[in-house]
């Protein structure tokens, strides 16, 4: 099973912290990444998106159908998000690449527990994807990173 993580593109200062939209800039890293990810991204993505204004604007550069998951909300923990993927198994949609699109810590945390085995304040930036997948070799489950990809980059 392949998992993007997609950090939501820079957005705006303000309270409440959930309504918080998109800066020009962020505008911009999100169209930028989408298009990376539609060229790139493995065939029948499932996208699982934070209900975060922001990362909701986020996904909408895709312009493919995702859905909105609470678990993935700003504050939530690593474990959160693994149940709302049902990362590594993939639940019915076994082996089906997932795209979620989130927040930090979290993310990072995330990212930090599949390659290391413990979470870690891992930083991951504003609009960036980080790719992973999973695989079992040898009856021993590995997680392997495949890309780490910055907007301004692509």
């Amino acid at each position: 099973m392949d998992l993007l993580l997609w950090r939501h593109a820079e957005a705006e200062d303000g309270i409440p912290d959930i309504k918080r939209k998109l800066t020009p800039r962020g505008e911009k890293q999100a169209q930028q990444m989408a298009a990376w990810l539609k060229t790139h991204a493995p065939e029948n993505l499932r996208i699982v998106a934070s209900p975060a204004r922001r990362c909701q604007q986020t996904v909408q550069a895709l312009d493919l159908s995702f859905e909105t998951d609470p678990r993935l909300a700003p504050g939530n923990s690593v474990n959160d998000l693994l149940a709302a993927i049902d990362w590594p198994e993939g639940g019915d949609a076994k082996h089906h690449p997932v795209l979620v699109v989130g927040h930090q810590p979290t993310l990072g945390r995330t990212a930090a527990l599949l390659l290391s085995g413990s979470e870690a304040y891992w930083s991951i930036k504003k609009g960036s994807v980080w790719w992973f997948s999973n695989k079992t070799r040898l009856n021993e489950t590995q997680t392997v990173l495949r890309a780490v990809v910055a907007a301004e980059m692509v």
